[in-house]
């Protein structure tokens, strides 16, 4: 199973999207949704209050992460979930705009998370001599891989892992709550559809079948074979 199939799996079972999305710290409350379709910006008319929607504008004007580190959370995000046959990548999805936008949101990420970041660069550097967005895609991978799977880590590397584990939430939760990953998971949530009233076995067992007005201005039946009148 790929890693887009275990996020996927994870997201719809037990440990669903609502979740992940209390395990990062990421609740329906500080959710909106942007002209990039992206539930993290303001945007008038989805029941935020007025100083929710204050707040959220005050803090999609700020900026917390660098270039150079959102350069790799865009690299690493698109590790985690890349492009495939189905929809595109993390990064597609505004994936790392997103993650930027919850740390802002949720300040006890933003620690572990430039700590994480200084790590991969740390681990690259007295590997490769640079950085992790500067490195070669295998050299990358050689480096994620040391921290992707928990249960094979070594000790010296939990800090990484920690981070990783962290990473990839935040990405699956970015990823799964957008337009594209919402539609990748074959997701339709509510949608209208045609009662074409009770099955017409059932209306024989019991002795009724619907009359020709009824039919006519309330459902959509063809064929229903011969009718009768509620008695």
């Amino acid at each position: 199973m790929d890693r887009r199939e275990s996020l996927k799996a994870l997201a719809l079972g037990t440990l669903s999207v609502g979740t992940i999305l209390s395990a990062t710290g990421c609740e329906d409350k500080k959710t909106t949704a942007d002209k990039n379709d992206h539930p993290n910006v303001k945007t008038a008319g989805y029941g935020r209050t007025p100083d929710e929607v204050s707040r959220d504008k005050k803090l999609m004007e700020e900026k917390f992460f660098t270039d150079a580190e959102m350069k790799t959370i865009t690299i690493l995000a698109d590790i985690i979930i890349p492009a495939d046959e189905h929809s595109g990548s993390a990064s597609d999805a505004k994936v790392p705009e997103f993650i930027e936008f919850i740390v802002k949101d949720i300040p006890e990420h933003q620690l572990p998370m430039r700590g994480g970041l200084r790590w991969l660069d740390m681990q690259c550097a007295k590997r490769y001599n640079k950085s992790f967005a500067e490195s070669t895609a295998e050299q990358r991978i050689a480096v994620v891989d040391l921290v992707a799977y928990p249960g094979k880590a070594s000790p010296e590397n939990s800090q990484g892992v920690a981070f990783f584990n962290r990473m990839r939430n935040l990405t699956a939760t970015g990823f799964f709550t957008s337009k594209m990953g919402i539609k990748d998971l074959n997701y339709i949530g509510n949608t209208p559809n045609e009662w074409d009233g009770v099955p017409a076995d059932v209306l024989k067992q019991y002795g009724y079948a619907y009359d020709e007005k009824t039919l006519a201005t309330c459902l959509k039946i063809e064929d229903r074979g011969k009718l009768m009148t509620w008695e």
